[in-house]
């Protein structure tokens, strides 16, 4: 099957790849073609990564690499399965790129994980990267693997996406959200954190850029403008169920006492998750806005209410 003048995509049955499927559908863009592990029915244009790799050719115009092993909450993964896919099958499908004389660009969906699980300040695309779980290094050995082998006559992007939410999600925002729908008050308004989000409207829209326009090549982080605490989340989520914020300032030692509990008697609230949930991560998009010369579509108060609106 030869897929010239298409964009393929990697991943495209995730979360991530079915909205931008129908993002790049409702922008007119039909010239799909998706990479699957295995035939999907009732979907036209799909290929397995066996038939993709195997077949000469295969190409494609368009590379949008989505596919990956997400970062493990429960921490029951192989450290080496990480790097079987995010940085193996990365590498395989670049390599193919690399030969392909169809193509044109190459946009890879690392993380900024692959940089740092922990921020201090804001994240740039200058801080230094010093991942510390097996998901953030493997990325990053993807990222490098890229970075060490940029053809001269095609256009490479790497994209470092902050925490992605919308239709369709099911992250830790959908967890926290259920929380709120229960109407039990919020215990740790004593934390003061500030993070960056991302509406995966907002992604679709940076990829189509970076598709159809003449941007450079290079490491891009992805985030909508400002930030968010997690009393403001909640605050947003209690509007969108009608109800009004329930917010507990805790003294914050005797939470953190508690989650040490919880932590040996295997509670719901560990140190971990306490982390996860007061914990500030800023990220600048000053560079990915700046390339493009347009703001990002969709403000990050009106994406979070878009995602707490599908939720219910």
């Amino acid at each position: 099957m030869n897929t010239t003048s298409s964009i393929l995509i990697t991943g495209a049955t995730g979360f991530v790849g079915q909205n931008l499927r129908e993002y790049l559908v409702a922008e007119g863009r039909e010239d799909i073609v998706s990479l699957s592990r295995s035939n999907t029915k009732g979907q036209e244009k799909v290929l397995t990564y066996d038939q993709f790799f195997a077949d000469a050719t295969c190409s494609a115009t368009h590379y949008v690499h989505l596919a990956g092993k997400a970062h493990d909450l429960k921490n029951t993964s192989d450290d080496q399965a990480y790097f079987d896919v995010n940085y193996g099958l990365t590498k395989k499908l670049y390599d193919k790129f690399l030969a392909d004389s169809e193509a044109k660009n190459f946009i890879f969906i690392s993380s900024v994980k692959a940089c740092a699980d922990e921020v201090d300040g804001v994240l740039t695309e200058e801080s230094p990267c010093k991942p510390i779980t097996a998901y953030g290094k493997s990325k990053l050995q993807a990222e490098t693997y890229i970075l060490e082998n940029l053809p001269k006559d095609k256009q490479v992007y790497i994209l470092r996406p902050c925490m992605i939410h919308g239709p369709g999600n099911k992250g830790n925002l959908n967890l926290l959200f259920a929380f709120a729908k229960k109407g039990l008050p919020f215990p740790l308004a004593a934390f003061d954190n500030q993070r960056s989000f991302l509406s995966v409207d907002n992604l679709c829209w940076v990829i189509l850029k970076l598709i159809s326009g003449d941007i450079p090549s290079g490491v891009y982080q992805v985030a909508d403008d400002g930030t968010f605490s997690t009393n403001d989340l909640i605050r947003l989520m209690a509007d969108a169920l009608g109800k009004k914020a329930r917010l507990w300032a805790i003294p914050a030692n005797l939470i953190s006492a508690c989650a040490k509990v919880g932590d040996k008697l295997h509670l719901p609230l560990t140190s971990e998750r306490l982390q996860k949930l007061t914990e500030s991560y800023r990220v600048s998009n000053q560079k990915i806005v700046s390339s493009i010369g347009e703001p990002m579509p969709i403000s990050a108060e009106d994406g979070l209410k878009k995602t707490f609106k599908a939720f219910i």
